[in-house]
């Protein structure tokens, strides 16, 4: 068994605060998913959340093309992405989400799998006014 990240510490903390608010989740980030928490909605509706935490404020939130379209192959419940960054936490409904056009980024491997080569990766740049949910600091 792997040993628990801070990052894993801090998505199993807003696993917590969400159920506060009457989410039922689980986490399940120490697998090989893609999406971080699976359960169901205050409504009782079966969800998955893919969590993205940065440490810098950016004004667009960016998503990663590959990881939506994995969320959305996914029948049966709603998909969610929830951004947390240094100003605020936003979640975005990603089965009503009007998305903006595709962009190409230059950045680096995962380095926790010992990869520092530069890719391209095909993302979305998500404005804030396009989240369900904002909390500001």
């Amino acid at each position: 068994m792997s040993q628990e990240t801070s990052h894993h510490k801090w998505e199993k903390g807003i696993i917590l605060l969400l159920t506060l608010d009457g989410w039922d989740l689980e986490w399940t980030g120490g697998e090989f998913e893609h999406y971080d928490a699976r359960g169901k909605t205050p409504k009782g509706f079966d969800c998955v959340i893919e969590f993205k935490l940065r440490h810098a404020y950016y004004p667009t939130k960016v998503l990663e093309k590959y990881k939506y379209d994995k969320l959305m192959e996914m029948e049966d419940c709603l998909k969610f992405y929830y951004v947390f960054d240094s100003r605020g936490n936003y979640l975005y409904y990603l089965d009503s989400l009007e998305l903006p056009e595709q962009s190409i980024i230059n950045c680096k491997v995962n380095e926790k799998f010992g990869n520092s080569n530069l890719i391209n990766k095909s993302v979305y740049f998500l404005s804030e006014s396009q989240a369900s949910l904002i909390n500001k600091y």
